[in-house]
């Protein structure tokens, strides 16, 4: 099975490649049109491969997906570390058994994907 990962790596590897050496040619990226360019006296603008720009913007959509999701998951971190600390407090007391496992609080996303599949 590692062999087919690496294989399959390889592959990826390879069309990334090919891509960047296909789309070589350079494109200006502007902060705002030619027109508000000449209004406003000054523009913002940097020329790069368009490979750079979409690997850029691939890795950029990656970086932003993640946050957004690590913030939205803030609650679920916040509950489950209380109640860690509540257990640990019981334990401590001894009302609860050492061998007693909190239930963990399924992701709403991962539900409505277990729901779809059903």
């Amino acid at each position: 099975m590692k062999y087919i990962r690496y294989a399959l790596l390889a592959l990826i590897l390879v069309a990334c490649v090919t891509v960047s050496f296909a789309n070589r040619q350079p494109v200006e990226l502007a902060l705002w049109p030619q027109s508000m360019t000449d209004i406003l006296g000054f523009g913002l603008s940097i020329t790069l491969p368009l490979f750079a720009v979409v690997v850029g913007a691939v890795g950029a959509g990656l970086v932003i997906g993640l946050l957004w999701e690590w913030l939205r998951e803030r609650r679920i971190r916040v509950e489950a570390a209380h109640n860690r600390r509540e257990l640990d407090r019981l334990r401590a007391s001894g009302t609860v058994p050492a061998t007693a496992a909190p239930q963990p609080q399924r992701d709403k996303v991962l539900a409505i994907l277990d729901e779809a599949d059903a």
